[in-house]
């Protein structure tokens, strides 16, 4: 892609305004993906942490959950994508996305909520998510 953060083919979404001198506050409006733990279960705990980590360094803007099964955080800045994901990284969460390998698997909630699950859907998720 036309920007990035260190290790990682996929993740960020680049968004150059061919006006940023008329709307000087979007010429620079990244997207950042961010991978959904198993099943979609969120402490409220991570979700400011989260949330926190945007403010400070995005728009503050996000989307739950994006086409494919991402947390989407909308808008930010070239300079801002490498403290983003360090920060996102330090928090516990891993940028999604299109890799060289696999899209962003996502999973039900199986065993979690379930009574008739015959698989444990959030461990293979998991597996493929490391694995690839």
């Amino acid at each position: 892609g036309i920007v990035g953060v260190r290790g990682y083919g996929g993740g960020v979404i680049g968004r150059y305004s061919d006006v940023g001198d008329v709307f000087p506050n979007v010429a620079e409006f990244h997207t950042m993906r961010v991978n959904q733990p198993s099943g979609w279960f969120y402490t409220t705990e991570k979700l400011r942490q989260l949330c926190d980590i945007w403010e400070a360094y995005g728009s503050g803007l996000t989307n739950f959950h994006g086409s494919t099964g991402d947390i989407i955080l909308l808008g930010t800045v070239t300079q801002n994508l490498q403290p983003a994901f360090d920060a996102l990284s330090e928090a516990g969460f891993d940028l999604g996305g299109s890799g060289s390998d696999l899209r962003t698997p996502s999973a039900c909630v199986g065993p979690a909520r379930c009574e008739w699950a015959c698989i444990d859907t959030l461990d293979i998720c998991h597996d493929l998510t490391n694995t690839f």
